[in-house]
């Protein structure tokens, strides 16, 4: 993620992603570089619009938060008691099958 956090540090300040930049910023915050690794982010950087990227990741964000209306905190309610239910089922069929074990051996 480092590599990656260098690249957009870098475009945020509006300088080109380039592996010599990228090598600097990680070396100033003391990161062990992989010439690998900064190869192949500045590669998989090239030609794409960061800024298109970040708001098309922004929407995805938004489109994937849950909702905040009253419905979907009935939602959560019923999602809640679901869980339950069932943790509870499975406490009885635990106890169930260790009761059948235990005649078996008793």
């Amino acid at each position: 993620m480092e590599y990656i956090y260098a690249a957009m540090l870098l475009h945020k300040a509006g300088q080109e992603v380039k592996e010599d930049s990228v090598k600097k910023v990680l070396e100033a915050a003391g990161v062990k570089v992989d010439e690998a690794r900064v190869k192949a982010v500045v590669a998989a950087l090239d030609g794409v619009n960061i800024d298109e990227a970040i708001k098309e990741a922004m929407a995805t964000q938004v489109a994937a938060a849950p909702s905040s209306t009253p419905e979907g905190k009935d939602e959560g309610k019923k999602e809640e008691k679901k869980e339950e239910k069932k943790e509870e089922d499975e406490d009885k069929s635990e106890d169930e099958a260790a009761a059948g074990l235990g005649s078996l051996f008793g």
